[in-house]
């Protein structure tokens, strides 16, 4: 089995409460997750009894804002999604006080069933190299869609048992050429564009999927701008950093220096964009396949 350990940080995760009856007359079923600020619950329509994924944040502060801005920015994005690979975003409720300040939200999503890619990892390769393929194919869409996701990592890629893939937490996505004014991204797995704050394109979602990759594949955390230093004599150096074919033997030389491609520092040396990713692990998954069933023979 092709295990790594998680690379949560203790910073993204909230305390654990006690799961309330209910939520904005929703009927809350169980919890099923948590993040940054958030957490997310399995949750009834009090209308239509349908069962949704409720991401429910607290306004303790005034910085805990940017929670609700993220709840916000995955509305827009997830309303708009039409691709299986996404995860839709239904609807958004809020609760304010007498001038209006915020103080409860809760974000109403598509329920999906899968576990996140940092807690569970197939044992087969070629399943997961599948896995990275729909996953390029739903972030093309995103692009599609003229968005880019900024926060791609293995915690919000979900795999079901049945092997259907959905990329989920839409809560940082930007329209692209969007320059931030601040950092923001996962340290682990962040673009160097995104440590500069320059514009994100879609080779910045190529960086991000390269990293997720490294780690899925080599069990390593693959350093970034970031993690190494935000200066221009930072020393991450992509010839100085070991393949996942160097780290894992098994892994194929060609899937190896593809994930290599992805996470260039210049975003010009990266693939041009996700189609051209998803049909290279196509053909890469191809010959897997074919070299697995001439060793049967």
């Amino acid at each position: 089995m092709w295990v790594a350990q998680s690379d949560e940080h203790p910073s993204s995760v909230v305390a654990i409460t006690p799961r309330p009856g209910e939520l904005f007359g929703y009927e809350i079923i169980d919890t099923v997750g948590q993040g940054a600020g958030s957490v997310i619950y399995a949750a009834s329509d009090p209308q239509t009894r349908q069962i949704v994924a409720l991401k429910h944040v607290m306004v303790k502060c005034d910085k805990d804002q940017r929670f609700v801005e993220q709840l916000r920015a995955e509305l827009e994005v997830g309303q708009k999604v039409a691709n299986p690979g996404l995860r839709k975003s239904l609807d958004l409720k809020t609760k304010t006080t007498w001038l209006g300040k915020v103080t409860e939200a809760a974000l109403i999503m598509e329920l999906v069933d899968g576990t996140p890619l940092d807690q569970e990892l197939p044992g087969d390769l070629i399943r997961l190299v599948d896995c990275f393929t729909r996953t390029a194919e739903a972030l093309g869409a995103l692009h599609a869609m003229g968005y880019c996701h900024c926060d791609l990592k293995p915690a919000n890629i979900l795999l079901s048992a049945a092997g259907k893939t959905k990329v989920i937490d839409l809560g940082q996505a930007s329209p692209l050429g969007t320059r931030k004014q601040r950092i923001q991204g996962t340290p682990d797995f962040i673009a160097p564009e995104q440590v500069k704050c320059h514009a994100v394109t879609q080779q910045t979602d190529v960086f991000n999927l390269g990293a997720t990759m490294y780690w899925c594949l080599s069990g390593e955390k693959m350093p970034t701008l970031f993690t190494a230093g935000k200066g221009e004599n930072s020393f991450v150096v992509n010839d100085q950093i070991r393949t996942p074919h160097e780290i894992r033997p098994r892994v194929p030389e060609n899937l190896s220096n593809l994930v290599m491609e992805c996470v260039k520092l210049k975003p010009d040396r990266r693939p041009a964009d996700m189609a051209e990713v998803a049909r290279r692990l196509e053909v890469i998954r191809f010959g897997m396949a074919r070299a697995r069933r001439v060793s049967v023979a």
